[in-house]
């Protein structure tokens, strides 16, 4: 079952939960605006039901530190490493793209790797913040293992999405899928639901096809094998190999370049969660007038959509679209909510000694 929430309901709590964990109100207003992006979204994966796993992160495991101070370690021109230091990745993240964006506001690129971080979230988040500054932008992150490459039946590889988000008339592209079928926080959704997954998005410990997400959720952190196939599925018929391969540029981005651990190496250190980003920001006039590549991608997009529809779809879709619709519509219908998660949020304001509003009680 689902509650609608207010997103201003939603935003207050998120923002008092950081607080409680000792964030400055600025701090705590950022990590809720790339939580809550995502239910804006639709994205339920990575939103409000995440809650749990970052105050677990730092009150808990306390893989995740409120007072970590993420540091440029190594920097030129048009990039820079970071060590975030186990600050939360929303804070690295939202540090990490400004800084792309202003070295390419001075110099036309700017790339900026980061290590020693935790999950940050939506990739989309930090490509939209480029597109926000009239740049294209990219983000990549790893994480724990949770794919299977192909013809394996371990977890080596993270969920490892790619987004990728461009200024466009009269909305922007914004690109941004994992490399895995589905993400984690998918699953974790339907064991929510109490609902079996599609035959094809993961095996088990044994490398079967597995509908249980418990179980594989289950065998992925205890590291007991199985785990969510990559972008096409097993094998290479339906060219997994490419989903397999498209998570190997993630990692060589975001664990290469930031000379963090690479996703099967995350665990060897339990006391921290080593998550790496990488974030791309670049000027797209130095390949010629701004106003003549925008309004020709623009023109392109515009074709795509008007291209006819299959029978029984109601439209063809460009990258961006239906997020941003969804945005415009919960942020005045309001958020959906699972009761389990609502559950969840109860059991993190009891532990903060947070008041419950009153859509949150029972």
């Amino acid at each position: 079952m689902y509650r609608t929430i207010s997103f201003a309901a939603a935003e207050s709590f998120v923002r008092a939960v950081f607080r409680a964990h000792g964030y400055g109100a600025d701090d705590a207003a950022a990590i809720a605006d790339v939580i809550l992006r995502a239910d804006l979204y639709g994205i339920e994966s990575h939103g409000i039901q995440r809650l749990m796993r970052y105050h677990r992160a730092l009150a808990v495991t306390k893989t995740a530190r409120a007072d970590a101070v993420p540091e440029v370690v190594r920097e030129t021109l048009v990039s820079a490493v970071v060590d975030a230091h186990d600050a939360l990745g929303q804070l690295a993240g939202i540090r990490a793209m400004r800084l792309a964006i202003d070295k390419a506001k001075s110099s036309g690129i700017g790339m900026v790797a980061v290590r020693c971080s935790n999950h940050y979230g939506i990739a989309g988040y930090y490509a939209r913040m480029a597109v926000e500054e009239d740049m294209l932008g990219l983000s990549t992150t790893d994480s724990e293992p949770i794919l299977v490459p192909t013809f394996a039946k371990q977890a080596m590889l993270g969920s490892d999405p790619i987004a990728v988000g461009m200024p466009a008339d009269p909305t922007p592209f914004l690109f941004d899928a994992a490399t895995t079928v589905v993400p984690r926080g998918k699953l974790e959704v339907y064991a929510k639901r109490g609902e079996p997954i599609p035959p094809g998005w993961a095996i088990d410990e044994n490398g079967d096809v597995c509908a249980d997400p418990r179980r594989v959720i289950d065998a992925i952190l205890g590291r007991r094998g199985g785990g969510i196939l990559p972008l096409g599925g097993a094998g290479e018929t339906m060219s997994g190999h490419k989903g397999y391969g498209f998570a190997l540029v993630a990692e060589l981005l975001a664990s290469g370049f930031s000379g963090g651990p690479f996703s099967n190496h995350k665990k060897d250190d339990p006391a921290r969660a080593n998550t790496t980003h990488f974030f791309l920001a670049l000027d797209y006039g130095l390949f010629g007038d701004k106003s003549e590549i925008r309004a020709r991608f623009s023109a392109f997009l515009r074709e795509l959509r008007e291209t006819p529809p299959a029978p029984g779809c109601r439209r063809v879709f460009v990258h961006g679209d239906k997020e941003l619709e969804n945005e415009v519509r919960r942020r005045v219908e309001g958020i959906p909510a699972n009761d389990k998660t609502l559950a969840e949020l109860r059991a993190v304001a009891d532990a903060l000694a947070l008041p419950q509003p009153d859509w949150l009680r029972d």
